[in-house]
């Protein structure tokens, strides 16, 4: 059945599909996020999204304007985080893209997931190594100059701190952060229409 939206603001069915619209449900099964926790990332998503394009997707700058209150400068932080959200690779990130990736960050994440993550972010290059001048030299074991996943992962082992970044404790309590729309929600966490 899907989520209740309300007439004045809700997009219409063409325009969530052009925004890569998932059902929360599906979304809920494929993350960590529960059903009412993607409803309100629903709402976050429309926020970011029609902050300077009107489109409903989030663009490089309006990402870089959500991270750090400006869409001007250039941040290789926030384009390599953009580029890793961008999961089709076609310059904007769609909402299931969008709900997939934040899942990664959420507390109930799987610590093999945070790492990946952290690999690929560190990975400047995309050479499925994380070379010398991109990280620590300690975590070289083979001692080749460069990390691949398998030495990244027990670097991680070792050193937990370093995925310390990787979990955002408010994506569980997202719903209380965006209330308004959860709140008015017909699927419940479970899948399942309430009556």
């Amino acid at each position: 059945m899907g989520c209740a939206w309300s007439s004045s603001s809700s997009p219409s069915r063409r325009q969530r599909r052009a925004q890569g619209y998932e059902e929360p449900a599906v979304l809920a099964a494929e993350t960590s996020f529960t059903v009412s926790e993607v409803e309100a990332l629903y709402e976050l998503y429309n926020k970011l999204s029609y902050s300077i394009f009107k489109d409903g997707l989030i663009h490089k700058e309006e990402f870089r304007l959500a991270l750090f209150r400006t869409s001007e400068r250039a941040n290789l932080f926030a384009d390599r985080v953009f580029h890793l959200f961008d999961l089709k690779r076609n310059g904007v990130i769609e909402f299931g893209e969008f709900v997939r990736s934040l899942s990664i960050f959420h507390p109930k994440a799987l610590v093999s997931d945070k790492a990946a993550f952290a690999f690929k972010l560190y990975d400047l290059r995309g050479t499925g190594y994380i070379e010398k001048e991109e990280t620590f030299s300690q975590a070289d074991t083979n001692g080749d100059g460069r990390l691949d996943p398998k030495e990244w992962e027990e670097f991680v082992k070792k050193n937990p701190t370093s995925l310390r970044n990787m979990s955002l404790p408010y994506l569980q309590d997202i719903t209380t952060t965006f209330p308004s729309f959860a709140t008015h929600s017909e699927v419940n966490d479970c899948g399942g229409v309430d009556k």
